[in-house]
């Protein structure tokens, strides 16, 4: 199993020949799930005890198995937050599988952490947060959004003995995403939502005096949204960054789909109060063109994050006087460098293209809300926002949506999925992957 033999060798090839094959995909079938019974009857047991080998095992991937998973990077797939890495930043995810780098700590990783930390900076930068910013990079939001409230609830307890005894509180938007709550489930803490689709300091502030002298005492956190996955909506974060500071309550921004709009010019305003926040995430494999899984998570000041994430143990103690330890700064301990794809395309193409792949994908939204507005049987729900457009097809019902999307699926024409907004079954289309065009748009608008 663990030697490099001619047999391997020779595997290697064939991987190495399907991952450049389904590189040049331009684009790539977008396939289909099939249910359990279908694949069990196509499969069959794929674990056995002589092995199937290499080969026959490649084969049982690249025939069945790739098929039954959707494409995410189809310039099509407009469904949910879709995935567009570069290319170099998939190749250099073979690279890092490859070098088996355990990038928990500086003294296992330090090279790779160092690449790392470039990455993240590049992201503190942009985002205007202070010079000493930094921290880690984590499977996805829920990951970031979680790591980041225990430190904010660390940092709260820590101010005084009696918030060691009280279940702590978050106030959250009615946007923000369901990790936010999932967090507050995994801490145990409660969580109040408010304000409207958006959320702004003065809600914020009218919640908190409203709060009764108990609840005060328990508020530890706000997490506010820049960018909002359903409708793509930012919260006033100034005005939310003006309330936190005067009633010194940790200020959290969740950014994981909408924070990659901050390296476009023609966006970077709508984010202003950002630079004010306690710690911030935003998911590369979002919009910032990098393989599954990376999540970005930065902190305003790292040290109050290693007091609440450091874990202990004798034989971690030869951690502890490390650089720069990734493994500080999250719930987690062993990890992979995830964040080295995504430092390898930016070192690759240089943070000019980025601004201009984000730009073209907000242009391309832009467009798609236009020819939308003009389609006979379409109409505009929402404001066009970010990379997001949220319409309805006039006199459907929620099963016609459910039957045009199956279908449209089914053809191969790509993915788009029903959400809700305020109880009405409605469409929406996120566009991520700078390779979408508008003849891809009218191509979906048409079978409307």
């Amino acid at each position: 199993m663990h030697q490099m033999k001619p047999d391997i060798e020779a595997l290697s090839e064939s991987i190495l020949a399907y991952a450049m094959d389904r590189m040049r995909m331009d684009p790539p079938t977008i396939d289909h799930p099939l249910p359990q019974t279908k694949l069990e009857e196509l499969v069959g047991e794929t674990i056995t005890a002589k092995g199937l080998g290499g080969e026959k095992a490649l084969k049982l991937f690249v025939d069945t198995l790739a098929p039954a998973c959707i494409s995410e990077d189809h310039p099509r797939y407009l469904a949910f937050v879709p995935t567009a890495p570069s290319e170099v930043s998939t190749l250099f995810d073979l690279v890092v599988g490859a070098s088996n780098i355990c990038a928990s700590s500086w003294l296992e990783g330090a090279g790779a952490i160092y690449a790392e930390n470039q990455a993240l900076r590049w992201i503190a930068d942009i985002a205007g947060l202070p010079a000493e910013a930094g921290g880690v990079f984590v499977s996805g939001g829920t990951a970031g959004n979680l790591s980041a409230l225990v430190a904010a609830r660390h940092d709260w307890r820590q101010k005084s003995p009696d918030h060691q005894r009280q279940r702590g509180l978050i106030i959250s938007s009615r946007g923000a995403h369901a990790s936010v709550d999932q967090a507050a489930q995994v801490m145990d803490a409660d969580i109040f939502q408010s304000g409207g689709h958006q959320l702004t300091g003065a809600d914020v502030a009218a919640t908190i005096a409203a709060l009764s002298e108990e609840d005060r005492s328990r508020l530890f956190a706000v997490a506010c949204t820049a960018g909002t996955t359903n409708l793509g909506i930012i919260d006033d974060m100034q005005g939310i960054g003006d309330v936190c500071s005067a009633e010194d309550i940790w200020f959290h921004v969740d950014g994981a789909y909408g924070g990659a709009a901050l390296a476009a010019p023609s966006t970077r305003a709508l984010f202003n109060g950002i630079e004010r926040a306690d710690s911030f995430i935003v998911d590369p494999h979002k919009w910032l063109f990098a393989p599954f899984d990376c999540c970005a998570l930065i902190y305003a000041d790292p040290a109050k994050a290693r007091t609440a994430h450091r874990q202990h143990g004798d034989y971690l103690e030869v951690f502890y006087d490390g650089i720069w330890n990734p493994s500080d700064y999250a719930h987690h301990l062993s990890r992979r460098a995830r964040g080295l794809p995504f430092w390898f395309s930016l070192a690759v193409h240089g943070t000019e293209a980025y601004a201009q792949a984000v730009e073209t994908t907000l242009d391309c939204a832009r467009e798609a809300a236009t020819m939308i507005e003009a389609h006979p049987h379409l109409e505009m729900v929402t404001e066009q926002k970010l990379s997001i457009c949220v319409f309805r097809r006039v006199g459907w019902s929620p099963e016609d949506y459910r039957s045009w999307s199956d279908a449209l699926l089914e053809r191969g024409d790509g993915l788009v999925t029903p959400t809700k907004h305020e109880g009405e079954t409605v469409l929406r289309f996120c566009i991520v992957n700078p390779r979408t065009s508008r003849e891809d748009i009218q191509l979906i608008l048409d079978t409307l």
